[in-house]
């Protein structure tokens, strides 16, 4: 295998026919890109190896066809025995690889005239060079396919450890891990991303550049206020529609949540610290509340969790729903007070 080029003879026909200049000719180039390529023409490791016994007997200005005995290739391949060697073979004259130039009583020699034509009668591997362009393509087209198969995991799996940091109870986090422990293909890859991407975008991170707001030129002060004005209204907002809704209401209705307190639940407070206490214990990540206390308001968190926990078994994934309904798309359609009497009229009925 010193060589890397093949110096194919000018004269005689069949030992030129076909043949590549020897700048163009790099036969250990096509041998890599058969042997990267294989599983497309369906050979296996076996067949690669034999073919590399058979082109380490190529000499440079010898031709293209191997002279080798069926006993030599054999030794030089691994010592396999003669039978799956010329099963190997067999299979590349089948794919258009290798031709067989046989003598009369089968043996592998080379005779010349006096005017210096030339016959071969061996195993030609003129086919092989012929398709170079072919299996260097498709080669580098597997090669750029398994590239882009790594990129794109490693997006996936990037925007699942940010989706996991910000919600580690997201029943698709294990959805997607559980599928990229499969080989898939780039279609397949590319389809998970695009789910990834939309279950990131449903997250409400402070990743969102925030609003810009036009400052005045010369009150310092204008600014501030406004700043803190702003603030109270979102308060006000997150607990619009709550203020029917009393403490007490709600650690009777909830009566589950309620018995897992040692003490009463006398105000908004207690409840809010009792509901930041069962929410580790349903599965939901501490950071999930406090991100959803900031979103919604704690007096909605707080409900959130008492109303799943009365719900019980009707809810498969706590976190997942909690996210949902603080911090994903369903946010704005909870609401709490009305669950609550929902949930009094069930309870009056069943007394």
């Amino acid at each position: 295998m010193a060589f890397t080029k093949l110096s194919i003879e000018a004269a005689g026909a069949d030992a030129t026919r076909g043949s590549f200049p020897p700048s163009e000719t790099d036969v250990w180039t096509i041998f890599r890109a058969l042997r990267d390529a294989r599983s497309v023409f369906g050979l296996r490791p076996g067949h690669i190896q034999t073919l590399q016994a058979m082109l380490s007997f190529l000499k440079p200005g010898h031709g293209e066809t191997v002279f080798a005995s069926n006993n030599s290739l054999c030794q030089r391949v691994g010592g396999i025995d003669e039978r799956t060697l010329r099963r190997h073979i067999n299979r590349f004259v089948e794919l258009g690889f290798i031709k067989r130039n046989d003598s009369s009583n089968r043996k592998r020699y080379r005779v010349r005239s006096s005017g210096g034509e030339c016959i071969s009668y061996g195993l030609s591997l003129t086919p092989l060079l012929q398709r170079a362009s072919q299996l260097i393509a498709i080669a580098q087209e597997m090669e750029n396919n398994r590239r882009d198969r790594i990129f794109v995991r490693k997006q996936i799996l990037t925007k699942l450890a940010h989706l996991e940091e910000h919600d580690p109870s997201n029943a698709f986090i294990n959805h997607a891990r559980k599928a990229l422990r499969r080989k898939l293909s780039l279609p397949e890859y590319h389809a998970l991303l695009a789910n990834t991407d939309a279950e990131c975008q449903s997250l409400s991170t402070p990743d969102d550049p925030p609003e810009t707001m036009e400052l005045p030129a010369n009150d310092g002060r204008t600014v501030r206020h406004q700043s803190k004005s702003e603030e109270e209204k979102k308060d006000l907002d997150s607990n619009i529609g709550l203020e029917a809704l009393k403490p007490d209401l709600l650690t009777s209705v909830c009566d589950q949540a309620t018995s897992f307190s040692t003490e009463r639940l006398r105000n908004w407070l207690d409840i809010e610290n009792h509901a930041r206490t069962l929410a580790p214990m349903m599965g939901i990540h501490p950071e999930t509340f406090e991100k959803a206390k900031n979103a919604v308001g704690a007096q909605k968190a707080s409900c959130a969790i008492f109303i799943m926990l009365q719900l019980g078994k009707r809810i498969r994934d706590f976190g997942a729903y909690f996210h949902s309904i603080t911090l994903g798309q369903r946010q704005n359609q909870f609401d709490p007070l009305a669950l609550i009497r929902r949930l009094s009229e069930n309870n009056e009925r069943t007394v």
